[in-house]
């Protein structure tokens, strides 16, 4: 008699490694010769990291995209990019739609996870949605860049930076083509249009409505943007997303304002460069200054604005805003000693709280600990690699220009932050660690002194 025994990855499983798949496929791209400016092949390990950094939509490079990469390798990179913004189940079922295939209901219930959908749904029409909404935010993007790049770039050039950009910066991915530009060297990222409000607010469009993400949109159009009768999720990411971008930006200006990133420019130049900077560290990667001369109170905002990050099932990484706003408001009931954590009168599920507070725990250990071996393998300052892995984990993007500078073993370590960032320390958890057969087993009770 032989024994059967079935082997099959869970819904969890199969999302954490899609983006490896991804990742191979991309790196194995790069790898050829024709995908560099100069026809020799690229170091593997450029090449891995820079199909990391895309496909986790994080925007940290080892080589300078514009000058080193092909129009190929771009190209590479960009489809990188939108697979690992609308996320890998998503990009599945895009291909099951184009080659007339049903998805069956493994499928579908890994596309509810991968997007934040619960209950029984209709996964066409939130393929459908994703789709059509990527493309709407993602032309206008393009159409509103075009306007600033055609007359400088020309007609040709000028399309191809405006669609690169944009499907980029909705993507949240803050990969550019400037490098090389306007006589400027490589990494400078958008500091040429730092006071031009249509490149800047375009981008800043963007970077938002990426990080909103698809269930909060969905939400909003369904409801008639009638806040009262909004899901408690898209109320908590609103108010927690505008309260944060409000926040930020003033606390920018206050930070910066004497600064030589503010100097020599009249107060709504400044209010400008200050909401780009609140808006970008939120998972995008883009700046328009030189992140080596920010203040120590800009550089400790920015490095809290990378932790949080963006909305949960949205093209943002971080530690999501909802996991912050629950954090928070558990830390507030503690001290009330409150036993529920309420918001918007809703009365959160325990479930949900305990999820937030290992979510948190979780990331702040991971970073924590990368900073502290790449602290001891690299001779660079603790302020750079601090800054460094709190934006791989976060999938920002952001540096201090030493990502280049990186040994083997420190980028490695950043390409773990990458991936474990954008797929997610609760999707890896469930993953690799989720118990399929708990026994029903309760431990008494004891006491345990806390503060």
């Amino acid at each position: 008699m032989k024994l059967k025994t079935k082997f099959r990855l869970t819904s969890w499983q199969v999302l954490a490694l899609g983006f490896l798949v991804i990742i191979t496929i991309g790196s194995l791209l790069l790898s050829l010769p024709f995908a560099t400016k100069s026809g020799q092949n690229p170091n593997y390990l450029d090449a891995l990291f820079t199909a990391t950094s895309a496909t986790c939509v994080t925007g940290l490079v080892t080589v300078d995209t514009n000058t080193y990469w092909s129009i190929f390798g771009q190209v590479v990179i960009l489809c990188l990019i939108q697979i690992g913004g609308l996320g890998f189940m998503t990009f599945v079922s895009i291909l099951f739609g184009i080659f007339g295939k049903n998805m069956g209901l493994y499928t579908r219930k890994t596309l509810m996870l991968s997007t934040g959908e619960s209950g029984h749904i209709n996964t066409k029409q939130i393929v459908k949605r994703i789709v059509i909404g990527t493309i709407i935010f993602e032309v206008f993007g393009a159409i509103m860049l075009a306007i600033r790049f055609i007359p400088q770039f020309g007609v040709g050039k000028g399309l191809y930076y405006s669609v690169w950009h944009s499907i980029s910066a909705f993507c949240n991915a803050g990969f550019d083509l400037m490098g090389g530009t306007f006589g400027q060297g490589t990494f400078v990222s958008f500091t040429a249009y730092k006071t031009d409000p249509l490149v800047s607010l375009t981008i800043c469009f963007l970077i938002i409505m990426g990080g909103l993400g698809f269930i909060v949109w969905g939400d909003v159009i369904d409801k008639k943007f009638r806040f009262k009768k909004f899901a408690l999720n898209t109320k908590v990411i609103l108010v927690g997303t505008i309260s944060l971008l409000v926040l930020s930006a003033a606390l920018f200006m206050v930070f910066e304002y004497n600064t030589p990133n503010l100097d020599g420019l009249n107060f709504f130049e400044k209010l400008l460069v200050s909401f780009f900077n609140a808006v970008t560290p939120r998972t995008a990667g883009f700046n328009t200054v030189d992140l080596s001369t920010l203040s120590d109170s800009g550089y400790f905002l920015t490095v809290i604005l990378m932790f949080i990050g963006g909305n949960s099932a949205s093209t943002a990484g971080g530690i999501k805003v909802g996991t912050f706003m629950v954090v928070l408001t558990c830390i507030l009931s503690s001290f009330r000693k409150s036993k529920d954590i309420s918001l918007f009168k809703k009365r959160l599920k325990g479930e949900v709280v305990s999820q937030a507070l290992s979510v948190f725990s979780a990331c702040m250990f991971i970073v924590i600990t990368a900073t502290l071996v790449i602290c001891a393998i690299e001779p660079i300052g603790f302020r750079a690699i601090l800054f460094e892995c709190f934006s791989a984990l976060g999938t920002v993007g952001l540096s201090l220009s030493v990502t280049p500078t990186l040994s083997v073993a420190s980028k490695i370590i950043i390409m773990l932050l990458m991936y474990i960032g954008r797929v997610g320390i609760l999707t890896l958890g469930l993953a690799f660690a989720e118990k399929r057969f708990q026994p029903d087993v309760k431990y008494p009770e004891d006491q345990l002194l806390i503060g």
